[in-house]
């Protein structure tokens, strides 16, 4: 069974900064893609940042320049570093991930992580 389980979470003033894991556990073949979706209050769940490759990363508009994706494979990790944090940032932040399972699986299967608080307040 695969786990996306965050961490990093937390409180921040605007202007600060935090920044998000996310490990994925259990056993699979192989990795395609990590992400970080986030869900605003009364709001759909949003693409914040993808990252397929070290060279193919795509970001929100919103983020752009003050939000940096990152992936340790090693570790089976995927890490969001968030400077500059607005109140509009504030949301539940998840993990998403496409997974190949076996060898023989054709397409990736989309797991998820239980979502991590971030809020930003004065």
């Amino acid at each position: 069974q695969v786990r996306l389980v965050e961490s990093g979470g937390g409180l921040v003033q605007p202007g600060g900064s935090l920044r998000l894991s996310c490990e994925a556990s259990g056993s699979f073949f192989s990795i395609f893609s990590m992400a970080w979706y986030r869900q605003a209050p009364g709001k759909e769940r949003e693409l914040v940042a993808a990252s397929i490759s070290s060279d193919n990363k795509k970001y929100a508009d919103s983020v752009k320049g003050r939000f940096t994706i990152s992936r340790d494979n090693s570790k089976n990790a995927v890490y969001l570093q968030m400077n500059s944090l607005k109140s509009d940032d504030t949301a539940v932040y998840y993990c998403n991930s496409d997974i190949f399972n076996t060898a023989r699986d054709e397409a990736p299967t989309i797991y998820w992580g239980q979502g991590t608080q971030v809020t930003v307040s004065s």
